[in-house]
């Protein structure tokens, strides 16, 4: 899965720019700089979708064809997509943790949204997952 959606960056009424996405209707921010309203739309792109992944709910798909594309830092990137991996997989925790030769324990923190986990770690869960992460760049926004 890709983690890049369509932002609609508007002028706001009152000064500065509001941000939103068609995609993930809960991720709405501003700010005074365009510059300002792009970096806060990475971070609360991020912590919408991980919201909703602690909200137990699948993750839209970017479907949005109009905007300026805003991808998620690559370490919420990495995260959303071994929970994702993880939910469609029907392993359960503990056999992850098996996989991972790690305790269940490790395994919940691994798969927590808002717990911090290093990048290979997060590779050795996808790994366990049968599935490999490709990095792509593009131009900034």
């Amino acid at each position: 899965m890709e983690f890049c959606y369509r932002a609609k960056i508007e002028d706001d009424p009152e000064g500065g720019f509001l941000v939103s996405f068609e995609d993930v209707p809960e991720a709405l921010t501003q700010a005074e700089t365009l510059q300002d309203a792009c970096a806060n739309a990475v971070e609360t792109l991020g912590l919408a979708l991980r919201g909703i992944l602690a909200a137990n709910r699948p993750l839209p798909r970017p479907a949005a064809t109009c905007g300026t594309p805003i991808a998620v830092a690559a370490d919420d990137a990495m995260k959303l997509a071994v929970i994702s991996a993880f939910r469609t997989s029907g392993l359960t925790k503990t056999e992850l943790a098996r996989r991972l030769g790690k305790q269940e324990a490790e395994a919940r923190r691994i798969l927590d949204p808002d717990h911090a986990t290093k990048i290979a770690t997060m590779q050795d869960a996808m790994r366990a997952l049968g599935k490999t992460i490709v990095v792509s760049v593009m131009e900034a926004a």
